[in-house]
């Protein structure tokens, strides 16, 4: 039989529909499905056509894994993957948000609220394609960075995430999305994926939209604002994202004037599809779903319908896919849920498996390894630190400033809790989400 999916030479959209026409209701939503690899059996990967596994923060191979032990865990899922019906390869998920901080002996790059305070566009791009290089040497295709947030409140939780409050100075920072995936070339169509080639990977920018402009900072809360504000602000970031050829968007926990982002069908499906143009898939937060009932995880059912007729994609359902694998069928046999929304949301995680050479290249590339903290990528995590760090006050005395420090000083004394602890001075997203404390990271 002839496959045209299978044929690297035809278009990417003839390659699409080709492979669409293919597949069964139960392969379709499979692919809108991301589970966690703790729970990622080759039955659920091969027979139910599982099309995404992610590691939810902290989740590995073993404590200390390194980049070669995550490949060969990856490339047997993926070798399960290849085994199913149609044989479409996995995206492998994880967040890697300041280097490829959940892999023991990675480079570790500061946070995003340090990045943003060197306003160095081109370095943010660097680091991008350094933490692009040691994500694909652990086997791994897709990370959820950048966070693009614009933090208005520095009580918010997750300011650290945040490149800043200017939303100018965000949008200086999405280079980290040309980075991750690549340069597009000139008159790449805007909206459409791109990834570059096996040396980097699919990038995700999130939380749309608002994550950062929550009242009183709290996390998960509500933005408060005009359109015109949520706009001007919180969205901007997200046209230069766009404009870049950003593979992947992911929705926010957080509300907007009370309607939560990942039931809102006019952000996400008239606003970032439609008016935005934007032609990659929008992915749901971990277990966004269950947040869209009270108690969380209550009439499961009723948030499927809600989350998917919104815009949503692909689901983030670490641990209960089973249970939205049922659900999600039901609905669309049920006729609640049309098939063209599935057909659209297939379609768009199709495009990106195919823009980003899986079905040509789905395992790992051994050769990669050697660019694991690499001195090249710790020259690199140096500039960062050195022009990240921010002088608020020189000293009590105008006349003598506290910096430079005497070069001739025999001793200086540094004092605190965080002073000799590297993963302190890492902060939260290393090896767990929340960090710990410690030599973590070598």
């Amino acid at each position: 039989m002839n496959c045209c999916y299978k044929d690297p030479s035809a278009p990417i959209e003839a390659r699409v529909q080709d492979l669409l026409s293919r597949m069964t209701l139960q392969e379709k939503i499979g692919q809108m499905t991301q589970i966690e690899r703790s729970v990622a059996t080759p039955s659920a990967i091969r027979d139910l056509g599982v099309g995404s596994i992610l590691s939810v923060g902290g989740s590995g191979p073993f404590e200390n894994a390194k980049s070669s032990d995550w490949a060969a865990m990856v490339d047997s899922f993926q070798k399960a993957a290849l085994k199913s019906r149609l044989g479409i390869p996995l995206l492998y998920g994880i967040d890697a948000v300041h280097g490829n901080n959940n892999v023991y002996g990675a480079t570790i790059f500061p946070h995003n609220i340090g990045l943003g305070a060197t306003r160095d566009v081109d370095l943010i791009r660097r680091i991008g394609a350094a933490t692009a290089l040691e994500v694909r040497a652990s086997g791994i295709h897709y990370t959820f960075a950048p966070c693009v947030a614009v933090c208005r409140d520095p009580r918010w939780g997750r300011s650290y995430e945040s490149f800043g409050e200017d939303p100018e100075i965000v949008k200086m920072m999405t280079s980290m999305i040309s980075g991750l995936q690549g340069q597009p070339p000139q008159g790449h169509p805007s909206g459409y994926p791109f990834l570059a080639g096996r040396q980097h990977v699919v990038a995700c920018a999130k939380h749309f939209v608002g994550d950062g402009g929550t009242r009183n900072g709290i996390n998960e809360g509500d933005t408060i604002s005009s359109y015109d504000e949520l706009e001007k602000i919180h969205m901007a970031p997200y046209l230069d994202c766009i404009s870049q050829g950003v593979c992947t968007i992911m929705a926010s926990y957080s509300s907007w004037n009370g309607t939560k982002l990942h039931n809102s069908h006019f952000l996400l499906t008239e606003i970032l599809k439609d008016k935005l143009g934007f032609k990659g898939f929008i992915i749901s937060d971990s277990e966004g779903l269950d947040r869209l009932s009270n108690p969380h995880g209550s009439n499961y059912q009723q948030s499927v319908l809600s989350a998917i007729s919104a815009g949503i994609d692909m689901v983030m359902v670490p641990f209960r896919f089973e249970l939205f694998l049922k659900d999600l069928m039901h609905l669309v046999e049920s006729g609640k849920v049309p098939m063209t929304r599935i057909d659209d949301a297939v379609e768009r995680i199709l495009r990106v498996k195919f823009v980003s050479g899986l079905f040509e290249h789905p395992l790992s590339d051994g050769s990669l390894l050697a660019t694991v903290s690499c001195e090249l990528h710790k020259k690199l995590a140096r500039e960062a630190v050195r022009k990240s760090l921010v002088l608020l006050k020189n000293g009590k005395d105008p006349k003598k400033p506290f910096l430079p420090l005497d070069w001739s000083a025999k001793r200086i004394l540094v004092v605190g809790r965080h002073a000799d602890d590297l993963g302190y001075q890492c902060g939260g997203w290393t090896k767990t989400w929340d960090g710990r404390g410690g030599r973590i990271t070598t």
